[in-house]
């Protein structure tokens, strides 16, 4: 046999604690059939299992374990591989690796015996793999060592693993990149897969578990260097500042009662009495009060509200309750009927008559408005062709089209249609309904008429719509104090028959010149009204603070497609994000990552805020106190946990650290139990206190 072949058994390293050995002997119990006197050959390790003795590797313990090794690697263990039987493969992987045996049943006594052994140690990003993939990748080593057997075999082979997800990978339709790069190397390959319980398949699991102490002492998980340890301590602020006035004597105006604070440890005052777990990020009047209590010195009150201001945990999850930033800034007044319109759709309404959308398309001069039912949202294409058959030809060209960002009118398409037509697109920034404001509350008017008319009968809105479009263009506007009839048409359509006569027209060109001086009074009164409506918009909005081209600013969650276990507890502000561009006073282009790719990086100033500077240099994270040669890192507490193996990791959130700095530690590295005690203790409180009772 091939040494290569067998190494991983004859590499397997002398086992450092009991549960290192249970997992040899739970190896070699399923071989100990074909090795003679097999109980009085690991005797010596057999002892050492017992929880009633200490430990302690012994000469004659390595002697079996040596013996054992030998054993293995030989016959009558060990077979020859014969490519015209059938093989199995068995694998299974860890945290750390992936092991796997190649068998074959021995004609001399109809036995499954091994032909091989296989052993590899996980890379960092390896281990960063799921479970199924993890898995998968043990197929995928497994059958890479043994291709000169296993490629081209007359039989099929077997591939046992304790995942049983991986039994439908072969048929799956839908893969990731790396699973589609396996898929064409397992296509060389005749085999099946077949799952077998955890239970029955520990020969390659303990083969997958070699390198757990190696991993965990050479390549420690964020924070934590080797020979880490987890401890919780408390920060003693009164002490360190008794230390520092060691050095720098207390003025006379300092109060009795209180602890004059030097200038180098105001600041750990001050994230003391603001960032730690027993004050919860106050403002400043509740920050100024935990000082108050204990410490003093002359700049405290000025020196406490900057730092709050630059505080970027709260900057992140507090909202403000200041009016909304950015003045007012109205889109310009047409200067005739029909050539700045906005479009925008209803949708969720109930089948009528097969219609279940409504596009809404207004004139921004008269306020009259189309309401087109649909069946379905439509396409770029579909809605350029139903503005033609409903607008255009009745209408004639617009010079600009407003509209929000839906998928129809920031494609392409429709970009390249409007530039045909010789209309300008103007869409609405991020998350800003407002630079839409007539369509969406003309969507609001033909809501109202719709509920009015049909609320007897829902289904029946498509045939109220004719109804309701009459009603919203015959009725005078606020804007104008005219109907949207009058202030295209240039006169009211009568609704008595005695007001025919009034209405007729006596020449085409009194008409023009009745439209004409129409169409002054509606401008003039626009013009009126938009003053108006700015001075009474700006008494609720504050003036937008002055960004420039590189500043960073922070952005609302509000209405970012986060994906969150809890919108409640999600930050109200994430960043900070730099500026790429000043698109005018009220909105800013942002450079986003890529996670928010899908969102346009145009925003409105009210949907950021800018970041403000610390009074001083934040000092570097607390280094670790040393105990034993070991480094104790302070923990602020356990978040969460997870499975991993056949263990559990704890989401540990480190004192001094912020949030990116959070890390899974394994439970074996947690020094203190107490910890993983709390946080079981509560999770179990808080999940029998859920309505419901205790799942």
């Amino acid at each position: 046999m091939d040494p290569a072949k067998v190494q991983a058994v004859i590499d397997w390293p002398v086992p450092k604690s009991r549960v290192e050995l249970q997992r040899f002997l739970g190896f070699a119990n399923f071989y100990r059939r074909f090795i003679r006197n097999f109980g009085q050959v690991a005797a010596p390790l057999t002892a050492l299992t017992s929880v009633k003795t200490c430990f302690k590797w012994s000469v004659s313990a390595q002697g079996a374990f040596d013996l054992l090794k030998n054993r293995f690697t030989s016959a009558p263990i060990l077979v020859t591989p014969d490519v015209t039987r059938q093989f199995v493969v068995e694998v299974d992987a860890s945290e750390v690796g992936v092991g796997a045996i190649l068998s074959q049943r021995s004609l001399s006594d109809d036995k499954v015996h091994p032909c091989a052994y296989f052993s590899h140690r996980l890379s960092p990003s390896e281990r960063n793999y799921d479970v199924g993939n993890r898995e998968l990748l043990a197929i995928r080593l497994a059958l890479g060592e043994w291709r000169q057997w296993l490629e081209g075999t007359t039989v099929p082979f077997v591939v046992w693993t304790d995942h049983r997800n991986l039994e439908y990978i072969r048929s799956a339709k839908r893969l990731n990149a790396r699973q589609a790069r396996w898929a064409l190397f397992f296509a060389r390959f005749e085999f099946v897969i077949s799952y077998r319980p955890g239970s029955k398949n520990t020969k390659p699991d303990a083969l997958s578990r070699l390198f757990s102490s190696s991993v965990a002492s050479t390549d420690p998980e964020g924070i934590l260097p080797e020979g880490r340890v987890v401890g919780l301590t408390v920060w003693g602020i009164e002490r360190q500042v008794k230390q520092a006035l060691t050095q720098t004597p207390s003025p006379r105006a300092c109060p009795r009662n209180l602890l004059f604070v030097p200038v180098p440890t105001r600041l750990a005052v001050l994230q003391w009495a603001h960032s730690a777990k027993l004050a919860g990020h106050p403002g400043v009047r509740g920050t100024l009060a935990s000082i108050r209590q204990r410490f003093w010195w002359p700049t405290r009150e000025h020196d406490t509200r900057r730092f709050v201001a630059a505080c970027s945990v709260c900057a992140q999850t507090k909202s403000g309750n200041s009016p909304p930033a950015g003045r007012l800034r109205p889109l310009p007044i047409p200067s005739r009927p029909w050539s700045h319109i906005a479009l925008d759709f209803v949708t969720g309404l109930p089948s009528s008559a097969g219609k279940t959308v409504i596009l809404t398309v207004v004139d921004r001069f008269s306020k009259a408005a189309h309401f087109i039912p649909l069946a379905k949202l439509p396409s770029a294409k579909e809605t350029a062709q139903i503005i033609i058959e409903n607008v255009f030809r009745i209408h004639g060209l617009p010079s600009d089209v407003v509209s929000d960002r839906g998928p129809q009118f920031t494609s392409q398409f429709w970009r390249e249609f409007c530039r045909l037509i010789g209309a300008s697109v103007s869409l609405s920034s991020g998350f800003h309904p407002q630079s839409n404001g007539q369509a969406e509350r003309a969507n609001q008017t033909i809501g109202r008429i719709l509920r009015s008319l049909s609320f007897r009968n829902p289904a029946s809105w498509s045939e109220q719509l004719p109804w309701a479009e009459y009603a919203h263009n015959s009725l005078p506007s606020s804007a104008t104090g005219q109907s949207p009839f009058q202030s295209s048409l240039g006169y009211q359509p009568p609704l008595f028959s005695s007001q025919f006569a009034e209405s007729s027209v006596p020449s085409a060109q009194a008409f023009v010149q009745r439209c004409e001086r129409t169409w002054k009074r509606v401008r003039s009164a626009l013009c009126r009204y938009r003053a108006q409506t700015v001075r009474a918009a700006n008494k609720r909005r504050t003036k937008s603070p002055r960004y420039c081209r590189g500043q960073r600013v922070w952005l609302s969650t509000q209405n970012l497609p986060l994906k969150t276990a809890s919108r409640k507890l999600t930050p109200r502000f994430i960043g900070p994000f730099r500026i790429s561009q000043i698109i005018n006073p009220v909105a800013v282009r942002l450079l986003l990552p890529r996670y928010l790719r899908r969102v346009h990086p145009v925003f409105h100033v009210s949907c950021i805020k800018p970041v403000l500077r610390a009074p001083a240099r934040l000092p570097p994270p607390p280094p670790p106190i040393l105990v034993e040669g070991a480094p104790i890192y302070r923990v602020r507490r356990i978040l969460d946990m997870r499975p991993r193996g056949r263990g559990h990791q704890y989401l540990v959130d480190w004192e001094g650290y912020g949030p990116e700095e959070r890390s899974w530690v394994p439970s074996r590295d947690v020094l203190d139990r107490a910890l993983i005690e709390d946080f079981l203790r509560c999770r179990q409180v808080s999940s029998s206190s859920a309505p419901g009772g205790a799942r």
